[in-house]
């Protein structure tokens, strides 16, 4: 209970209770020292009214995330939990979307003038994402790019493991730390695609190289890869160097729509169709198809979004996160690839393992998070923050997805050149 009434825990609680039917599901302690809800667990810390000013401007996902991100609310205690606990509530109680009627907005705005928050727009963060442009544009598929990407090899270095591998991991008995996981992912992949000596393989959008340098080093082939964050194509270059792989592994500063010249053995594309877009993703497959020699392999690993009423990842993410990212469920994206001439030979969800994955990008944030803010700054270390917990508990609630998709571009006669049980082959 709170110690006053009138306190301003308390009326959000009349208005989340009253005017909504959910109690409380995380403690709230407001400005004025007033607390309500729970004690125990995670606790809604509104520091300035300027949060409430933030919803009232933009109601839903982005006006909290807006909160968030500047400061004006924050949450003490596990994060992914307090989130977790808030979505329980919502389905508990059946609330879908964020649209108020008539008499919710009413009641929000007698609270707002009882609480003294109703006033000019507050600051939109200088993390969130302004993109200008027609969508989709080479230009500005490479400013979306850059918005995330190229925040700073040192953070990413820090957050994780030695390969830098910005995908899902890949977590067989559930036992691996991070690092044997991801070189686990990476060694999947290339059992998929049939990798030997001599073969060539192509990374469309490769990141910071780590299939590149691990399927040249341990695989013996000619690897190429290309990317369109000059913070990866540095990093890159400088391994290269570093390993002695001068002649054996190649990146390229350009758009997967600039490519051409022989077809390859193999191409992979690891979660990097998500930001091609949905008017785009024809083009991207059939991009896919070109550099592909007839019987060689495809390795596409994808997000997806059961149901996707969205197309993105929801505001926040689309916000400060992924620019014009694109999720779908994954049976659509399978009927692109056989529209675009591909035979789709295997499909392996990965869902469970993306769990594990961010769940270990968030501790090592959570750990180094004095190192993080100094390397980010405050705001850019909020976004982390909230991002790795909503993401990890958006995989655990399976309202996102992840796939590993082995396809083959067939020959004239309709061959493909994979054995007919590929499990067994790559287990």
């Amino acid at each position: 209970m709170s110690t006053t009434r009138s306190g301003a825990a308390d009326i959000m609680e009349e208005i989340v209770g009253g005017t909504f039917g959910v109690p409380l599901p995380i403690g709230v302690r407001a400005w004025d020292g007033s607390t309500a809800g729970p004690a125990s667990g995670p606790q809604v810390v509104l520091r300035r009214r300027a949060a409430l000013r933030h919803f009232l401007w933009s109601p839903g996902e982005l006006g909290l995330a807006r909160a968030f991100v500047s400061g004006d609310l924050d949450v003490d205690g596990d994060l992914t939990d307090g989130l977790r606990r808030c979505w329980a509530a919502v389905r508990e109680h059946g609330i879908s979307g964020w649209g108020m009627g008539a008499r919710e907005w009413r009641d929000v705005a007698r609270a707002a003038l009882r609480l003294g928050a109703v006033g000019p727009r507050p600051r939109i963060p200088a993390a969130e994402a302004r993109l200008s442009g027609r969508l989709h544009t080479r230009w500005r598929d490479r400013a979306a790019i850059a918005h995330h990407y190229d925040v700073g090899n040192d953070f990413y270095a820090l957050l994780l493991d030695p390969a830098m591998a910005y995908s899902c991991g890949y977590f067989p008995t559930g036992g691996e730390d991070l690092p044997t996981a991801q070189e686990a992912k990476l060694e999947l992949i290339c059992h998929k695609l049939g990798l030997r000596p001599g073969m060539r393989l192509l990374d469309v959008g490769c990141g910071w190289g780590s299939l590149l340098l691990h399927a040249a080093r341990h695989h013996g082939v000619e690897a190429t890869g290309i990317t369109l964050s000059r913070s990866q194509f540095e990093h890159i270059e400088r391994r290269v160097t570093q390993l002695g792989l001068q002649g054996r592994v190649r990146v390229w500063l350009q758009d997967y729509r600039e490519l051409a010249g022989v077809p390859y053995d193999a191409v992979a594309s690891v979660e990097m169709g998500e930001h091609v877009g949905e008017s785009r993703y024809d083009e991207y497959v059939a991009t896919l198809h070109r550099m592909l020699r007839p019987r060689g392999r495809l390795l596409l690993q994808q997000m997806s979004r059961a149901g996707a009423a969205a197309p993105g990842g929801g505001a926040f993410i689309c916000s400060y996160i992924a620019p014009d990212m694109t999720m779908v469920p994954v049976g659509r994206t399978l009927e692109r690839l056989e529209a675009g001439g591909f035979e789709v030979r295997d499909v392996e969800s990965m869902r469970e393992h993306y769990v594990a994955t961010v769940r270990e990008w968030a501790r090592t944030l959570d750990e180094q998070h004095e190192q993080a803010e100094r390397m980010l700054g405050p705001e850019q270390h909020r976004v982390w923050r909230l991002y790795l917990a909503g993401g990890q508990l958006a995989f655990e609630e399976n309202r996102m997805g992840v796939d590993q998709i082995v396809a083959v571009r067939p020959d004239e006669r309709g061959a493909s050149g994979i054995p007919p049980v590929l499990r067994e082959v790559v287990r």
